[in-house]
């Protein structure tokens, strides 16, 4: 993985797992052989790291030993996994579970059609975006059934909430290129945006921005008209000439915010905003779906081999 090689430029092999001077690999997890990885959780206070694949297996790693200290299949195949406090929540098809792993209760959830490729906590309800196009809803307290959220014509690949004070916001990512947004008081979609010319693929929220990224190579950044407004507007637009995958970040020291971004071309580039200056990539055996931020400067991520790399950012950066 590393040395000169004779070929100089034009050789095809990886001599390295990344390029940069702000960030080292600690180590790759290799439970999911040869299986992409669909999703990875942190949750509060555990010392356990949680990974899922497509190959319908969750995996439960000691972060002391980086050794896998439980697994669990699932179903045939799993969409996304995310974490939030003390619970893990895992998507199917036509399911999700949920865990929590304190006080060990879990429960399945029924509701969605198809395959569920995206889940979101926000506002003290659960949601989950599906083949189908539907947004299924959960309230937090004993996961009771709530009004679904209807309008998207195709599957919908992403969700993110925003808690921005008075502003409660789901924002949704279709296949269609389409993204919504969604009043998470009333359930109502406030407007929806024609944002993209592929799938859209990832959707984060950061200070008052909305960042999208997508199939069609861009990754765009959006913004309000006024402070206080309603209407979403395209600030910026980010190409380059590869299809975009997935979307994450941390702040440095100074608050400075640095985007992650994963492309099909296997890497993971590493942006200074607003100025988009490259600060380094990171590269992998597959393409990477599968980003997340952790604590102390750790971050994950998870590609279509099926390996988890863990990530150190210099002391100078700091996990968001």
């Amino acid at each position: 993985m590393s040395g000169s090689c004779g070929r100089g430029d034009s050789c095809q092999f990886l001599h390295s797992w990344s390029r940069g001077d702000g960030f080292s690999l600690l180590a790759r997890l290799e439970g999911h052989v040869g299986k992409p990885v669909s999703g990875i959780g942190l949750p509060s206070g555990s010392d356990k790291l949680y990974t899922a694949s497509s190959d319908g297996k969750v995996c439960a790693w000691d972060c002391h030993s980086g050794l896998i200290s439980g697994a669990v299949n699932v179903s045939d195949q799993i969409g996304c996994l995310i974490s939030d406090e003390e619970w893990v929540f895992v998507g199917f098809p036509n399911g999700v579970k949920a865990w929590n792993f304190k006080s060990e209760v879990y429960y399945d959830l029924t509701g969605p059609s198809g395959q569920v490729n995206a889940l979101e906590v926000g506002l003290d309800a659960l949601y989950a975006g599906a083949e189908d196009g539907g947004i299924s809803v959960w309230k937090a307290n004993r996961f009771q059934h709530a009004i679904p959220l209807r309008g998207h014509a195709s599957a919908v690949t992403c969700l993110r909430a925003s808690i921005n004070g008075e502003l409660h916001r789901l924002y949704s990512g279709s296949t269609d290129g389409m993204i919504k947004e969604w009043d998470l008081n009333t359930g109502e979609c406030i407007q929806t945006l024609k944002a993209h010319d592929d799938d859209v693929t990832s959707v984060i929220c950061w200070d008052q921005y909305l960042v999208s990224c997508s199939l069609d190579k861009k990754v765009k950044f959006w913004g309000r008209t006024e402070e206080g407004g309603d209407e979403i507007i395209l600030l910026y637009t980010h190409e380059e000439e590869h299809a975009a995958l997935a979307l994450g970040g941390v702040n440095d020291s100074d608050g400075k915010p640095i985007l992650f971004c994963s492309w099909n071309d296997n890497s993971v580039g590493l942006y200074e905003l607003p100025s988009l200056k490259e600060r380094g990539r990171i590269y992998a055996e597959k393409e990477v779906r599968a980003i997340r931020a952790g604590q102390e400067g750790l971050f994950f991520t998870g590609d279509a081999s099926g390996v988890v790399s863990v990530w150190k950012l210099a002391e100078k950066l700091v996990a968001s």
